[in-house]
């Protein structure tokens, strides 16, 4: 085995952890992203400083595109795809800081996917290599 191969360990089910939180996230997203799409075109908000509308069109593309990332990213990483650590991390990354800026709205959901948001980094960047040897070998 050279320096550049890696071993296949107990620590590939991180790897998989986070291939399987991006499936689940993407088809939530999907869901998300149709129901926005499909339902009225408006939504209306009451806040303390007022009355807020917002157009759920972009917000329902945003989620089914997005939403179809993270599935396309999600089987790429079981597949063993070395790219997939990359894009998934990005857009791990891009989700993380929206839920930053909803903490204020949803505190307890959006510290739940950061927690999430953190653990698929981590497992991606310390142990991603590890899918790669799974599936070669």
């Amino acid at each position: 085995m050279s320096s550049n191969d890696t071993a296949v360990t107990g620590w590939v089910g991180w790897g998989v952890f986070a291939a399987i939180v991006l499936l689940i996230a993407g088809f939530i997203d999907v869901l998300h992203g149709l129901q926005a799409l499909i339902g009225p075109d408006t939504a209306y908000f009451l806040a303390e400083s007022g009355l807020f509308s917002i157009d759920v069109q972009g917000w329902g593309w945003w989620h089914l595109i997005s939403g179809l990332l993270l599935i396309l990213v999600g089987f790429a990483l079981l597949a063993g795809a070395t790219w997939a650590r990359v894009v998934a991390i990005i857009l791990v990354i891009i989700n993380a800081i929206g839920q930053l800026t909803l903490v204020a709205a949803q505190p307890w959901l959006s510290i739940t996917v950061l927690v999430l948001d953190i653990l698929v980094i981590y497992a991606l960047t310390v142990h991603g290599r590890e899918l790669r040897a799974r599936h070669d070998a």
